[in-house]
């Protein structure tokens, strides 16, 4: 909702702008049935406009800090707050930009929202913290940390890792199968725009009605489509390629590599259901207990990419963009409840490329938008 002025709110040189004229125009265009309003509930609208609010106010609070993003005054910054998490010097030698293009949720994904799947709760017992690489120890996969490389297919990476762990548990782990960001990212034209992009739920959608192939990530051979785009050293100094702006779609090839043992299309792999979970904290944690890793979605701002360890909470900066992630778990820190989370930028990044966010009062919407489905096995 930020950076132009159409927006709701934008900005403009030194100051956050709040587009009232926007906003009361959108709600009497919803009042009067305009046909390109989005045909959300009165809830739902007072809700979003409430969140623009609260962007605002983030927005403007900013602006007034006059923190560089990505900084050493940025890190010592949060290191002094009185907050629940600590930062470091990720992503050194690399725009803030750069940082923005990583973050591929694209902005009106909602409207692809599947129907929720409730669970009945009443009978269940909930544990206070829960690892799913631990309860699934014959699934290698849930232990993985992918590389997106310089392309902005977060949303495409976190659908494939959840989907691939799940179809080892709900096979009770007679299959073990790396599913190809590759054929999702690169063949899915519904699911948005590849490296610019894209929507976690019509991935799963995509899972259903064409099915994904197997592929592992950049130069493991493993599978029928790789992962074609390089890991980059986009964190610290390490012996990785230094990281590029404007990571450029791979082409739909609808063939498996050289040597692989099977045709492209006996090597596809199906969701027979998939659907949304409800933003409850108990509902949340039912689905990744019985069936597995879900994928999340959350508003990134610009204090997240320094994350070192603890468990995060927006302190300070603006907002980059939308990321998804892949949610393993839950767990309590020096009395902070958190969910456990895999990030999809390698092991060099947060807590060897996990890291832990507020649980229980939708921090960052990381309880908004989380979807999943059951694997055909």
């Amino acid at each position: 909702m930020l950076g132009v002025k159409f927006s709701l709110v934008y900005w403009e040189p030194g100051r956050a702008v709040v587009n009232l004229q926007k906003i009361f125009g959108f709600w009497a265009e919803y009042k009067n049935g305009y046909e390109h309003v989005p045909a959300y509930t009165d809830h739902d609208l007072i809700v979003n406009m409430l969140v623009t609010f609260c962007l605002m106010i983030a927005a403007l609070l900013t602006v007034s800090s006059g923190i560089k993003p990505l900084s050493s005054e940025m890190i010592n910054y949060i290191n002094t707050a009185n907050t629940t998490w600590k930062a470091g010097p990720n992503f050194q030698g690399v725009s803030i930009s750069y940082v923005k293009s990583l973050c591929g949720v694209l902005p009106d994904s909602v409207k692809y929202r599947p129907p929720e799947l409730v669970h009945d709760v009443s009978y269940v017992s909930i544990p206070k913290s829960f690892d799913a690489r631990k309860k699934w120890k014959n699934c290698p996969t849930i232990k993985e940390i992918r590389d997106q490389g310089s392309c902005g297919s977060c949303w495409a990476v976190a659908a494939v890792t959840a989907f691939s762990d799940r179809i080892c548990i709900q096979s009770h782990s007679r299959k073990n199968a790396h599913i190809s960001a590759e054929d999702l990212l690169s063949c899915c034209t519904e699911c948005g725009m590849g490296c610019n992009g894209g929507f976690p739920s019509a991935a799963w959608e995509y899972f259903g009605s064409s099915g994904v192939v197997t592929g592992g990530q950049y130069g493991s051979h493993q599978g029928c489509r790789p992962y074609s785009i390089k890991p980059c050293e986009h964190h610290v100094n390490g012996s990785r390629l230094p990281c590029s702006e404007g990571g450029v779609t791979p082409h739909c090839v609808r063939q498996c590599e050289a040597g692989y043992k099977l045709k492209y299309n006996k090597d596809k792999h199906f969701d027979v259901n998939h659907y949304a979970v409800p933003r409850d904290e108990k509902q949340i944690q039912i689905e990744v207990m019985k069936y597995g890793p879900v994928e999340a979605a959350f508003s990134v701002y610009s204090d997240f990419p320094n994350y070192k360890s603890g468990v995060y909470q927006h302190t300070t900066g603006e907002i980059l963009g939308g990321h998804a992630v892949r949610m393993i778990g839950w767990g309590i820190e020096n009395g902070t409840p958190y969910w456990l989370i895999a990030n999809s930028w390698n092991t060099d990044w947060g807590d060897h490329g996990t890291f832990k966010i507020l649980r229980g009062s939708d921090e960052c919407g990381i309880e908004s938008q989380i979807v999943a489905g059951i694997a055909k096995v």
